[in-house]
């Protein structure tokens, strides 16, 4: 072992550099590598024809309290951070707000006072908050949503506007195959938590500036660095210590490694190391769900009905109204989670679908000025039931594995993977020789 710590982080997304910055708290030399030329991850920016968006639309909750701490202490100015109290939109079939009263007044006056729902429809709700919560989230077995749905009575008209569609957002994961423990999880976290909990936030910036851009700040002015750029191929044991091929000084040895790729990526990197086979072919067989987002131009002087809407037909279910939701790209996103038949369309039909979709419900919607399809293969893992995710730590002494696929009590997310990085880095502060 070195004389002091010098740690490599594969990858600087949310979840590597929330461990490198946990760990320069602990004034631990870090060394972080991107194989990309944008820091961010999955969750970064993208560039099509000169204008500046999002590689897929994500959002925050107001539950996601690790991401909002990290953020804080990066000093990001709370006004880069629209919050918008939780609502649900359904165009001509669902309003629904919650109460700013203590739970569980504030779910219930809020099901009990949506429009489009009766009175059977809102005890059902309550039916389903009170299950939980007499198990305290805590399911005897983990089944799928939709029979957890079924078991606690819920309405057709309630799964159909409610439970199913928060289920696809929340968990990357449809109804019928998503695990019903970690939806109770999502649930007790933010919609039976309290208003607060339930908010929905929305950077005004993209997802490279928000986090990724101070954190690499914050590692430089304590003298570490982010590598971009930087592509890794093969991670080496070199008697207790470890060698990273592809790196442009591979005669640098590092006393620890935290692997923050996507699972895609984790299996290639640790095909050389024979004590983690039973690891790689785990990372390997991880389910996943794909992602397509739309964005639409329509210019200033058109705004949707709602800032957040959900469409329950194909080929699109989530509209985000980003101009209202305080971003300054003023575009519409379109967002369809796991695989629908139609999103296979070429990129102009699809993106001729989705605003013929939107124009059902907006009257005397020009044509869009501009629009761009993005597509995430594997963006998320699926959130099935009794899936068994990889552990932070591994077999490999000082390998540590970071990522939102990584064993946690949340789905794929921005929280899961700030959380992902923390824990690695404070079971490697745990690992080392006290002073």
């Amino acid at each position: 072992m070195t004389s002091s710590p010098h740690v490599a982080i594969i990858g600087a997304g949310y979840a590597g550099l929330s461990a490198a910055v946990e760990l320069t708290r602990a004034q631990v030399k870090v060394s972080v590598f991107e194989a990309a030329t944008v820091l961010g991850g999955r969750a970064r920016v993208a560039y099509p024809d000169g204008r500046t968006i999002s590689n897929g639309y994500h959002q925050l909750f107001g539950a996601y309290t690790e991401t909002l701490r990290m953020l804080r202490f990066l000093g990001v100015n709370p006004k880069t951070l629209h919050t918008r109290p939780f609502d649900l939109f359904v165009p001509e079939r669902l309003g629904l707000s919650l109460s700013s009263l203590p739970p569980p007044l504030h779910l219930s006056l809020g099901m009990f006072g949506a429009s489009g729902l009766g009175w059977q429809d809102s005890l059902a709700a309550m039916r389903l908050y009170w299950d939980l919560r007499r198990q305290r989230y805590a399911l005897r077995q983990d089944i799928t949503v939709t029979q957890l749905l079924a078991d606690t009575r819920q309405t057709p008209l309630l799964k159909e506007l409610v439970w199913n569609p928060l289920c696809l957002l929340m968990l990357k994961t449809p109804a019928e195959r998503a695990s019903a423990q970690m939806f109770a999880n999502m649930l007790r976290n933010t919609l039976f938590a309290g208003r607060s909990e339930a908010e929905w936030i929305v950077p005004r910036i993209d997802l490279s500036e928000l986090l990724p851009v101070p954190a690499t700040l914050y590692l430089s002015r304590q003298g570490n660095s982010v590598h971009t750029a930087a592509p890794i191929r093969e991670i080496q044991l070199d008697e207790g210590l470890f060698r990273l091929k592809g790196n442009a000084s591979e005669n640098q040895l590092y006393s620890h490694v935290i692997l923050a790729v996507a699972p895609q990526q984790a299996g290639k990197l640790l095909t050389g190391l024979e004590a983690l086979t039973l690891l790689r072919e785990q990372i390997d067989s991880v389910p996943t769900e794909n992602m397509t987002t739309v964005y639409l131009d329509y210019g200033p002087e058109v705004s949707l009905p709602n800032p957040v809407m959900h469409l329950p037909g194909p080929p699109i279910r989530w509209l985000f109204d980003t101009a209202r939701l305080g971003s300054s790209t003023g575009l519409v996103a379109c967002v369809s989670i796991a695989d629908e038949p139609r999103t296979a369309l070429p990129d102009e039909e699809l993106a001729l679908d989705t605003h013929h979709a939107i124009e059902r419900i907006v009257p005397r919607l020009p044509a869009p000025r501009w629009s761009h399809v993005i597509r995430e293969d594997n963006a998320a893992f699926s959130c099935t039931p009794c899936l068994v995710r990889p552990r932070t730590i591994t077999p490999i002494r000082n390998l540590l594995l970071a990522g939102d696929y990584v064993e946690s009590d949340y789905p794929s997310c921005i929280e899961a993977a700030v959380r992902s990085g923390l824990a690695a880095a404070r079971q490697l502060l745990r690992s080392l020789p006290s002073a």
